[in-house]
């Protein structure tokens, strides 16, 4: 007569515990290999979200922009005069400069210039102690903010100015009496220090101060324990 056949049982006591087991099929835990890293800067997650961040730069745009009015009135009230003064020949009048060798001209665009690198380091200055993130919208902003206000501020000066007809000038004043021309921007490139000032500053700022992203914490296999020997 033979022994019944029965089937092997599991292991039990401390060598089990200890035994290999298969991965579980199930869904994968919260800390396993797969998960997504959710810190800061993935999908707004440290943001304040794009419209907001939209917002904040058409308001830096327009509050640049406003400041072109002062820049104009200080490049009208710094700038230096050129000196013109008119004649009269054949009965036409004439208009010419007075220091044919002088560097008021010069001095024009240069006070423009530099009111304008001022304008942009304050600008930048102001934008970074009030939101201490960056952003391409905000960065847009700036910029766009800048090169508005130094359109707005050429025209303001020119406005403020002395008149733009030196002839009529001229006939007013007298002739071979001198008088101031018209405030001019010859070097037109003069309008960009305001923008390249703000940019510049501001991503130094940034780079310099500015948050840093944490480390993403690293991703650890799930245990799987040991065979069993």
């Amino acid at each position: 007569m033979t022994a019944p056949l029965t089937p092997p049982q599991p292991p039990h006591g401390p060598a089990a515990q200890g035994a290999w087991q298969p991965p579980d099929a199930g869904p994968e835990a919260p800390g396993a290999q797969h998960a997504e890293y959710a810190g800061p800067g993935w999908y707004g997650q440290d943001g304040p979200g794009m419209k907001t961040e939209l917002r904040e730069a058409a308001v830096i745009a327009v509050a640049a922009a406003l400041g072109g009015v002062l820049l104009g009135v200080l490049w009208w009230w710094l700038a230096p005069h050129v000196p013109l003064v008119g004649d009269v020949v054949e009965k036409n009048w004439v208009v010419y400069l007075k220091d044919t060798e002088g560097e008021q001209g010069i001095g024009v665009d240069g006070t423009f210039t530099l009111l304008g690198l001022g304008f942009g380091v304050v600008s930048a200055l102001v934008v970074f102690l009030l939101r201490r993130r960056g952003g391409v919208p905000l960065v847009v902003g700036l910029a766009l903010g800048g090169l508005l206000g130094s359109l707005l501020a050429w025209r303001v000066g020119v406005w403020l100015g002395p008149a733009q007809d030196v002839i009529a000038h001229a006939r007013e004043v007298g002739r071979g009496v001198t008088f101031s021309a018209p405030l001019k921007l010859g070097a037109k490139g003069a309008l960009l220090a305001w923008p390249f000032a703000a940019l510049v500053l501001h991503l130094g700022l940034m780079a310099l101060f500015g948050p840093r992203d944490p480390e993403p914490e690293p991703c650890h296999e799930p245990y799987q324990g040991t065979p069993a020997s």
